[in-house]
């Protein structure tokens, strides 16, 4: 009879036991999902584009495709990846940190930059490409492309997901990352595949013989590409703001002083303000973060233009010296005659 007592009391505590690492999970899932936000925001915003022009019904279709092509890239590349990189060189987290907080940057400051530099551009080229496609040919294409995006902003979410939930139980840590990567995959896609189709539910509500249902519709179709042109915006300034804040707290990780210390005691002093403190103090380092992020993202916009410019120049060189040689010798021979 004790036996069965101690029997039953281990399995009491493997229980106990159990449902504690279940919550573990849970709350380092949702830590983790949190802090990666901001990159899953501008990937709500950016995969809807994929899909304009297409035909209604291969929406649908298509999203599936980039969502398996997404799980795919999680699971099945960059978590490895990741987990071996934990294992063999922790170090160099901060390094890839630094690294994506830069893309992002980059990303953020280069769609401000066009924005404002090329607003009345139309995409003529990209218009006449896509006319000589066939339909198999235009989904190949938007789908390949959509998942090589997400692969770039998968594994910030994935780093940024395994930097919040560093464990020496290098199994719980597996567990919480997959689910990390199942929950943004499917909440992303889903929130995509629920915009692209809203402008649709607002058509055929205008159908309806009811006069409510009809405006409901009609004011569906109305301001989905506001909703969509907001998201952008979001997406946008997300990427700024976590490509800045990354590279302020990584730098700080491995060594730097600043701008951590500078931005740190403004938010520090702000603190103090009676009510509403803590929230002044969020807006500051957030403010702060999203104009480093800037910063940061224009220079090195700016030096892959020169790049671009001079790969460019020197492509052209030989084909414009030929030219010149031509228009020289053209001239003299004429005189000799």
């Amino acid at each position: 009879m004790s036996g069965l007592i101690a029997l039953l009391d281990d399995i009491a505590a493997l229980a106990k036991l159990t449902a504690a690492s279940l919550d573990d999970v849970g709350a380092l899932t949702a830590k983790a999902s949190a802090k990666a936000a901001g990159v899953v925001i501008d990937d709500a915003a950016v995969t809807p584009q994929y899909v304009r022009g297409l035909e209604p019904k291969r929406e649908l279709p298509i999203i599936w495709k980039i969502t398996r092509g997404s799980l795919v890239n999680k699971l099945l590349i960059i978590l490895p990846a990741l987990l071996l990189l934990n294992w063999l060189a922790p170090w160099a987290l901060p390094w890839l940190l630094i690294l994506g907080g830069t893309y992002l940057a980059f990303e953020g400051a280069e769609k401000v930059w066009h924005k404002l530099l090329h607003r009345d551009e139309q995409p003529l080229a990209e218009a006449a490409a896509a006319a000589s496609e066939t339909d198999a040919d235009t989904e190949k294409r938007v789908v390949s492309g959509a998942i090589r995006t997400d692969f770039i902003l998968s594994a910030e979410i994935m780093v940024i997901a395994m930097n919040e939930v560093r464990l020496d139980n290098w199994m719980l840590m597996a567990i919480v990352l997959i689910l990390v990567a199942l929950a943004i995959t499917f909440g992303v896609y889903g929130t995509v595949g629920l915009l692209v189709k809203i402008d649709d539910i607002g058509l055929a509500l205008t159908t309806r013989k009811s006069k409510t249902a009809q405006r409901v519709g009609q004011s569906l179709v109305a301001i989905m590409p506001r909703v969509m042109t907001f998201i952008g915006v979001v997406g946008t300034l997300a990427m700024l703001w976590v490509g800045g804040h990354i590279l302020l707290v990584q730098s700080h990780a491995v060594g730097l002083a600043e701008p951590y210390g500078f931005v740190h005691g403004i938010a520090e002093s702000v603190l103090s303000v009676a009510g509403v403190g803590a929230v002044l103090s969020w807006v500051v380092e957030t403010l702060i973060s999203m104009v480093l992020g800037f910063v940061v993202g224009s220079v090195v916009a700016g030096v892959i233009a020169l790049i671009h410019a001079f790969a460019q120049h020197k492509s052209t060189e030989p084909a414009t010296r030929a030219a010149n040689a031509a228009e020289e010798s053209g001239p003299a021979q004429g005189t000799e005659r």
